[in-house]
């Protein structure tokens, strides 16, 4: 008998509908008159027949034909939101994100799997897992692992022995013993009372992510949870069954208690619950769609889920993968504004910046010389000023390889520290399966991805600032050589000068995101846990500070784009016409003003999915493949080749160049 699933102001009722030429227009009856059966005063309505309303889909939102056939317009098990006339919707009706519809049109159930052993999961691994390419299953090792951990805490339990969190309370309440027959009750009660978060909620990806890697410490087998338990929590990841998890709440010790109570709440059914079949509902209703069962949480277990770092790790691991993405492509943005102000190359000089072996430095350098090194893949645009008259460049050109290069090594640095966070175990007791015991520390401190993230943050900021002084030189007629702000009839049309503007804005509010969060500590939990790492908030403004930086970046590389328009019909470099063709392919040049913000997205967009590496990439690699001699160490830094070995990114023929 096909079954749907009905909200109606606050309540989900579950509808069986028995024959199959029944319409959508009952569904939203009998959804109301099951709802006004549950209200003491008929929930204000005289009877369902009263009643005008709307139904509309959870899934997408899209309005329903109340004279549709329930078997033509939904799917068996289906969600959908009944809206009452007069009620704008449910109170408490939480609305998919701006980017709901995307994520269902997208989204396609992985086939392939990733193994977790707690050991050697990768930045890449987790933000794809966070994507939904891959599902998840233990290592038999890891299993092992687990299933001798748990021995531990069923010992403890039978023997009644007074451990902290297992058969005490929690932080202040460490003293008290709780009864055995309550122990089960006491994991509940943790995650209830502890699910206090605030604001909105994890987005799909970020709270894939944010599940994954607390599959993966739980993996490690210093936890304590049963086998059972991790592969249910499991199974709820691989059906993509994602907790409603607010993103704020979390000061970073004894972990990030808020937000993974809330990943908890959901799994042990209650709160609400995202999937692509559903869309936002009751968890309970959620995981019976998709046919699983509310996780039930023996002694130690809730405090296994909830106790960690994953909430900063799992966001700093998007926050590495997006600052490498872009600081990549950084170096081409720039590269293709030196070619359009008709900057030199002398700066970029090997012997320069081999006497200053910074990895970074001397890796930006490389990569500016294999795209604008003229005897290579000659550029029209640099013969036509070879004999100028110009020594040197402004810093904002000239000092690429030591600005950029700072911040590659900036990357590399945090990517370190996060990951050795993302394999690590970070509970609170852990579980010492060898020794048959339990240890009470501190590893749940956030202290190092906190501290970690707000470096990342400050450094990663350098390329917005850079960037947008070179746009200024881009804009400025008195330094560019070009019509000011970049366009034909100035006056009647004001090109760039906006654009510009947006630019520094968000420059201006990068720097005070910039301000490092883990400096700041308050006292919480009765002065039990009196010394915290705010890392959540450093995670959270690291990915915004990150974000800015792209949207600076598409601001310049439209500018430089349409910069050459006027130095037609002169070209660039192999590499950098290649690049301005995948632009185009999505913008058309500017001939009068025009609404911009959709351009600036497209931009943005092609630097997110790292379009612009892809395209310049097998030509920094010839280059550097014809450059390096084989006697040479090579040590490129990790953002150079991760993309092209993971991507399998073609070389071209010499015939391409």
């Amino acid at each position: 008998m096909p079954r749907y699933t009905a909200h109606v102001r606050g309540e989900w009722l579950a509808v069986p509908c028995g024959d199959a030429a029944l319409t959508v227009g009952w569904l939203g009856r009998e959804a109301i008159r099951r709802y006004i059966k549950n209200k003491p005063d008929n929930g204000g309505f005289a009877s369902a027949d009263d009643a005008r309303f709307l139904v509309r889909r959870c899934k997408g939102l899209g309005l329903l034909d109340s004279e549709d056939p329930l078997h033509a317009a939904l799917e068996d098990n289906e969600f959908v939101e009944v809206v009452i006339e007069g009620d704008a919707m449910s109170p408490d009706f939480i609305p998919s994100q701006p980017e709901g519809v995307y994520l269902y049109s997208k989204y396609r159930e992985p086939e392939k799997y990733i193994a977790l052993d707690g050991d050697s999961l990768t930045t890449e691994d987790l933000v794809n897992l966070g994507k939904g390419h891959y599902k998840i299953k233990l290592t038999p090792t890891a299993e092992k692992k687990v299933q001798k951990s748990r021995e531990v805490i069923e010992s403890i339990v039978k023997e009644k022995t007074v451990v902290y969190g297992i058969t005490t309370g929690f932080g202040k309440f460490a003293r008290t013993v709780i009864p055995v027959n309550k122990l089960e009750e006491l994991q509940v009660n943790l995650v209830r009372s502890h699910s206090s978060g605030v604001g909105k909620p994890l987005i799909p990806e970020r709270c894939r992510m944010l599940l994954a890697l607390r599959i993966n410490v739980l993996a490690k087998g210093y936890s304590g949870i049963s086998l059972e338990t991790l592969k249910r929590v499991i199974e709820v990841f691989n059906a993509s069954c994602l907790p409603y998890v607010p993103e704020k709440g979390t000061v970073g010790a004894s972990g990030d208690l808020a937000p993974l109570s809330h990943l908890a709440l959901g799994l042990i059914g209650e709160g609400k619950m995202w999937s692509p079949k559903s869309g936002w509902a009751d968890a309970k209703y959620v995981l019976e769609a998709h046919g699983l069962k509310p996780v039930v949480l023996k002694p130690k277990e809730g405090l296994a889920l909830i106790n960690g770092t994953q909430m900063i790790t799992s966001l700093g691991c998007e926050a590495v993968e997006r600052a490498s993405a872009i600081a990549r492509q950084a170096d081409i943005v720039a590269a293709l504004t030196l070619e359009v102000l008709k900057g030199t190359t002398k700066a970029f000089d090997t012997d320069i910046h081999a006497v200053r072996p910074h990895r970074g430095q001397i890796e930006v350098a490389f990569r500016f010389r294999s795209l604008l090194d003229s005897d290579h893949h000659p550029s029209e645009i640099a013969e036509s000023h070879r004999f100028c008259d110009r020594v040197q460049d402004a810093y904002t050109l000239r000092c690429c390889p030591q600005v950029h290069g700072v911040v590659n090594d900036t990357i590399a640095f945090v990517k370190n520290i996060i990951t050795t966070e993302l394999n690590s175990a970070t509970d609170n007791p852990m579980v010492f399966a060898s020794r048959g015991e339990t240890i009470s520390g501190g590893n749940f401190h956030g202290e190092y991805p906190a501290k970690a993230l707000d470096y990342l943050a400050i450094g990663i900021h350098e390329l917005a600032a850079i960037s947008e002084r070179r746009i200024e030189r881009l804009c400025n007629p008195s330094l560019s050589e070009l019509p000011a702000f970049l366009v034909a009839e100035g006056g009647l049309n004001s090109g760039f000068m906006i654009a510009h503007c947006t630019a520094a804005a968000l420059v201006s509010e990068n720097k005070a995101l910039c301000h490092p969060s883990s400096v700041d500590s308050l006292s919480t939990s009765a002065a039990t846990e009196d010394h915290v790492s705010m890392g959540g908030w450093a995670a959270r403004k690291a990915l915004r500070v990150i974000e800015h930086v792209e949207q600076v970046l598409a601001i310049e590389l439209l500018a430089a784009c349409q910069g050459i328009e006027f130095l037609r019909p002169l070209r660039t470099t192999t590499p950098l016409e290649k690049v301005y063709d995948l632009v185009r392919s999505v913008v058309r040049p500017w001939i009068k003003d025009r609404f911009m913000a959709p351009d600036i997205e497209a931009a943005h967009r092609l630097l997110v999915e790292q379009k612009v590496w892809e395209v310049a990439a097998p030509y920094i690699e010839k280059y550097r493949m014809e450059h390096i001699p084989e006697s040479r160490p090579v040590s490129p830094t990790a953002f150079s080749l991760e993309f092209l070995h993971k991507k399998s990114t073609k070389i071209p023929e010499s015939g391409d160049l």
